[in-house]
């Protein structure tokens, strides 16, 4: 079948199980896992703190954990521009007793804030020391554990601080309640990706949500409404059990496959996608629907045929990273698209808001950024005109602008190997799909 092609696995899932197999006590393997800049940053971190990673296929890797008695006892950890393997190891380091830790990066990651992160961890008792401007890398951890119980986080520009506070909870001293803070949470959608990934190696993550003035004790899938100071975790001391892990297909990633197959004549039939992932970025398929898009499941392949979009009002604070996607699409449509609530878009790779808008404008679109979102009022596309369109070395923006191919606008990108970020053969995979025009 010449219109079918297959989603990478998921980069989430992917940074997750890799940390929590390098923190279990014995020997795990991680199958059909995404191999791409990202995670071999997350992967060169584990191997300098102590873990054992050896391919056994191109995708798969076994893992053996980190033993505490045997780790270095001081370690530099370049992060590159990956922000998920920067918010999610520097908690885990913390909670590794014994060890000095100097975090870096490349690129924007010096610019890109973890102060709530690291006050909650010096709160617990750890001895964080920033090398250039105080809550941003880089930055050297004195690890000596977790000596608290009981700690406040807010994810008000990432969820990622309280995803790596649960990762390393295990190693408390006895216990450690997180309490969710701020006025609000993004990215909500991640966090249970996070616990997910947890369970599936042994750990488990008690969710309390405040009704009247009892807490009660929720499952995951019970949480509808994430209201800070309303929602708090628990965590007891323990160990991550070695398993055998398989990685689901990534939505993020297949975001502009979908849209994609709706751009195209032929229509394309996607596969390696689990209709009931936890992942937020599943909502692109509601997204797409609701501008007009044709999408189905047949099984286990989500079908996406040839549509005419309509413009939509939407908030997207817990799906930040489809909006590239969203906004070409919203290009494209027929009327007037305005996204809302993602201002934390600003401290990505790039400053996603008004990268987007810069680069949408190129084909005539009129935008409106404000603080939280963009609108957006599309204009008639000038086809068989070559554009040539900034990344800002943002690989989400590269993969995005590149639709318009499929209007018949010939894109020029400053910077194609961006996507070596998290999806390395997008081209290859990109280069298939053009043929089906």
């Amino acid at each position: 079948m010449e219109n079918v092609v297959k989603a990478p696995p998921s980069k989430s899932i992917s940074h997750r199980a890799l940390m929590c197999a390098a923190l279990a006590d014995g020997e795990s393997t991680v199958k059909n896992l995404l191999i791409a800049d990202d995670t071999k940053r997350t992967m060169d971190c584990l191997k300098s703190l102590g873990a054992k990673i050896d391919f056994i296929s191109d995708n798969s890797v076994k893992i053996k954990g980190i033993s505490t008695q045997n780790s270095p006892r001081h370690v530099e950890l370049n992060v590159g521009e990956s922000g998920t393997t920067c918010r999610l190891i520097i908690p885990i380091v913390a909670a590794l007793n014994g060890i000095e830790a100097r975090i870096y990066g490349t690129g924007r990651m010096h610019e890109r804030p973890v102060s709530d992160l690291t006050d909650a961890l010096i709160k617990l008792g750890c001895n964080i020391i920033f090398e250039q401007k105080n809550g941003y890398p880089p930055l050297v951890i004195k690890a000596k554990g977790f000596e608290g119980q009981e700690v406040d986080i807010s994810i008000e520009k990432s969820s990622q601080y309280l995803s790596g506070l649960l990762l390393a909870a295990p190693f408390c001293s006895s216990y450690l309640e997180i309490n969710l803070s701020g006025k609000k949470a993004v990215s909500w959608p991640y966090v249970g990706l996070t616990i997910f990934v947890m369970q599936c190696f042994g750990v488990d993550v008690l969710i309390y949500e405040k009704e009247n003035r009892n807490w009660i004790l929720k499952k995951l899938q019970e949480i509808k409404n994430v209201v800070p100071g309303k929602i708090k975790f628990r965590v007891s001391k323990g160990r991550y059990r070695p398993t055998e892990f398989f990685v689901e297909g990534d939505f993020s990633n297949a975001s502009y496959l979908i849209a994609a197959g709706i751009l195209l004549d032929k229509g394309l039939k996607i596969q390696g996608l689990n209709k009931d992932s936890l992942q937020g970025d599943k909502k692109i398929v509601d997204i797409l629907k609701k501008m007009g898009g044709k999408i189905y499941w047949d099984g286990d392949i989500l079908i996406c045929e040839k549509s005419n979009l309509r413009g939509i009002e939407i908030n997207m604070k817990e799906c930040p990273d489809l909006v590239p996607t969203v906004a070409v699409m919203a290009s494209i449509a027929k009327g007037k698209t305005v996204i809302k609530g993602v201002e934390h878009l600003r401290i990505k790779e790039s400053d996603r808001l008004l990268g987007v808008a810069k680069e949408i404008e190129k084909v005539g679109a009129k935008v409106v950024v404000f603080e939280d979102g963009l609108e957006i009022e599309p204009r008639d596309i000038p086809t068989g005109k070559e554009i040539c369109f900034s990344t800002y070395n943002d690989h989400r923006m590269a993969m995005s602008m590149s639709l318009y191919e499929l209007v018949n606008v010939v894109v020029n990108l400053d910077n194609r190997d961006c996507v070596a970020k998290s999806f390395p053969n997008f081209f290859e995979v990109f280069n298939k799909i053009r043929k089906l025009k």
